[in-house]
């Protein structure tokens, strides 16, 4: 557990799942250089322009930015708070956290806990829910997804006036010149800090015309729909729906297009998860390939399930049966209730390359599977998760390969364990 100072006081913060052995804390330079702002502290290292050279400014209330500290009287609304760090230190300011993870809610609400805040002191929306009418203070974590950012943009924009303080925060490298772009044409003139820490500000004033109307949400691009080619295997859904946000929103990734060429053929009554379920179609092929299977799809993204839904409501048969649970895996699936898992693991976790949500996703399915139950993963070759798997299982079989990925089968002992 980590200890973030601010001028408000000390939070003791971790992320979620809490793992005492996991060294990475639960906010970083950006989530800092922000909440300096907010309070108007001054940090030596904001003296230093780009080059490291002192940049002649004096110390100041507005904390060297150039920009006023912002009232935070109104609505403030918090968009993209990885682990709940922001609002957690906002807390006596009751704003609004809007998220697209399931994880970094259960670690603001644990984080809320922990340093005593009453759970109503910060209101939880997901991306998928409707935003407040009105937005005094509008915060933005950069996300990794540039799509997410506009499809969040143009939602919000209609609550934004011409007053509204618009604050993004970000690591220098998730930055770009096509982020900037994106808070201009969609909110107002846009202009960034100086870097510290290799951390930015963004700052983002509301202008008259578009700004702050209907008409930004109306010129939302997303939902993204498309049609699928005929071949892509035995069975496959035709019509795709992602939302922002989603892996590969704008083209099906190789690595599932794989997977769904070489599907288990199953018949009859069973419980299929399609676990990171994305935009859904490597659950839909399974259920177009056994109508008789209750399908459940499981996503730790909104976005995600909302689009594997409206994947799934485009091509399944009326009758067919499916669930959408976001959540974390299949920690709260039941024990021994399924017959068959379809996985392509995610290997990154923000900007990290990390093995850790597919092992969660490999220790969950096991837990979840009845004995004979099996497990099916796509993922790259150089991954090595067939290690993970023997380690797990005690068996795994390459059922096929290719010289970039191969598909996985390991099976449940018959006795369970």
């Amino acid at each position: 557990m980590n200890r973030l100072p601010t001028s408000w006081g000390e939070y003791e913060l971790t992320r979620f799942p809490d793992d005492p052995r996991d060294p990475l804390r639960a906010w970083d330079a950006a989530d800092e250089y922000l909440l300096r702002h907010l309070d108007g502290t001054k940090d030596r290292s904001d003296d230093r322009s780009d080059d490291g050279t002192d940049d002649g400014t004096d110390d100041r209330a507005d904390d060297g930015t150039g920009q006023p500290v912002p009232d935070l009287s109104g609505t403030v609304v918090v968009v993209g708070d990885r682990w709940g760090a922001l609002v957690t230190a906002l807390a006596d300011h009751y704003p609004v956290q809007i998220t697209d993870s399931y994880l970094a809610r259960r670690a603001t609400e644990a984080n809320l806990a922990r340093n005593g805040v009453e759970p109503a002191a910060v209101r939880l929306l997901t991306t998928q829910d409707t935003p407040p009418e009105r937005i005094d203070v509008l915060l933005i974590r950069v996300p990794k997804s540039l799509a997410l950012l506009e499809d969040q943009l143009h939602r919000l924009a209609p609550a934004v006036h011409e007053r509204t303080v618009v604050i993004g925060t970000g690591m220098v490298k998730e930055i770009h010149t096509s982020t900037l772009r994106l808070f201009e044409r969609i909110i107002g003139p846009t202009r960034t800090s100086l870097a510290v820490k290799k951390a930015r500000l963004i700052f983002c004033t509301p202008g008259p015309g578009p700004y702050g109307t209907r008409e930004a949400e109306a010129a939302n691009p997303w939902p993204h729909t498309y049609t699928l080619p005929e071949g892509i295997g035995p069975v496959s859904a035709r019509t795709v729906t992602n939302h922002a946000g989603i892996f590969c929103a704008d083209r099906l990734d190789i690595g599932t297009r794989f997977l769904l060429q070489h599907l288990p053929a199953r018949r009859g009554p069973e419980h299929v998860v399609d676990l990171g379920c994305g935009n859904g179609v490597v659950g839909t092929a399974a259920a177009l390939a056994n109508p008789e299977a209750d399908v459940t799809f499981v996503d730790e993204s909104y976005q995600a399930v909302a689009s594997a839904e409206a994947t799934f409501r485009a091509n399944a048969a009326p009758g067919t049966k499916a669930r959408f649970l976001v959540g974390d895996g299949l920690a709260d699936m039941a024990p021994g209730t399924v017959d068959l898992v379809l996985n392509n693991p995610p290997f990154h976790s923000h900007q990290a390359t990390t093995d850790k949500t597919a092992w969660r996703m490999f220790t969950g399915a096991r837990a979840a599977l009845r004995p004979g139950g099996e497990l099916w993963v796509v993922g790259n070759r150089h991954l090595g998760y067939h290690l993970k798997l023997r380690r797990l299982f005690g068996t795994c079989e390459v059922v096929v390969g290719n010289p970039k990925f191969v598909i996985l089968r390991a099976v449940k002992a018959a006795d369970g364990r």
